[in-house]
């Protein structure tokens, strides 16, 4: 029987790919025998391999119509297609939504919700011509669903994204999938700027039911999942990929002055 996780022959975009949540993914993708291109604003001191692989690197702002739209015409040129997109780049630092200007909160959002609108509608060009459609998936953030205090605009754009993801799902079908990846709290090399030293990445572990963040080969494994013929008939989905959430504070709360 074939495996239906074999990517060997497809090729697949990962915005922001070249670290993080975006390096996991593309790792996971590669190793699965997919041919992957990654794209940033800069060139990376390494790029992602796997599987005896290594991603093509594209400079892009994905945030500019024009730059995308030469990415995917690259990607479509050297490949002969486009299989699957990964909308992943995104983030925000830390900023008090009282005194944020008006140009931080602009930039948040073309960049966590604009930025990948305009990457899903170069890369459906393209699929729409395609026998075999393709399929898109959205990385998003438990922000979109709860409470983001500090990052309130990136929370905001990512509740965005997801119902984008939604939206395309009806317009874009039966030809295209797109899926969006619900991410929770993620180990990545930059954890210590939002979870503080070991000790505090440990604190905040011990709040998820799984008692550890993700890795990014964790949402990989989720992205490969969602591109295989294996979620064939998933389509406008958001996958929670959280470990189980995060425990309600009131238990604690309630509990505190037992014992």
């Amino acid at each position: 029987m074939d495996n239906p996780l074999d990517l060997t022959g497809k090729t697949a975009i990962v915005t922001g790919g070249a670290r993080g949540v975006g390096r996991g993914i593309a790792e996971r993708l590669l190793d699965a025998g997919a041919e992957v291109h990654i794209c940033g604003r800069n060139a990376p001191d390494s790029l992602p391999a796997a599987g005896g692989q290594t991603a093509v690197f594209h400079s892009c702002d994905v945030r500019d119509a024009e730059q995308v739209d030469s990415f995917v015409a690259a990607v479509v040129k050297a490949s002969g297609g486009l299989d699957i997109l990964i909308n992943n780049a995104g983030g925000a630092p830390a900023a008090d939504a009282a005194t944020a200007s008006p140009r931080f909160s602009d930039a948040i959002i073309k960049l966590n919700l604009l930025a990948p609108l305009l990457v899903a509608q170069a890369a459906n060009r393209v699929m729409q011509t395609q026998d075999g459609g393709g399929s898109i998936i959205n990385i998003a953030s438990v922000s979109a669903q709860r409470p983001s205090p500090g990052t309130a605009a990136y929370g905001a754009a990512k509740a965005g994204l997801t119902s984008l993801g939604c939206s395309l799902a009806v317009e874009w079908a039966p030809r295209v999938r797109v899926n969006t990846v619900v991410c929770g709290l993620v180990l990545t090399e930059q954890a210590h700027l939002h979870y503080g030293d070991a000790e505090g990445i440990a604190r905040v572990a011990a709040t998820i039911p799984l008692e550890r963040l993700a890795t990014p080969q964790d949402i990989g494994d989720t992205c490969l999942f969602l591109a295989s013929p294996l979620a064939s008939y998933i389509s406008g989905a958001s996958l929670l990929v959280h470990g189980g959430g995060e425990k309600p504070a009131f238990l604690d709360a309630a509990n505190a002055g037992d014992g």
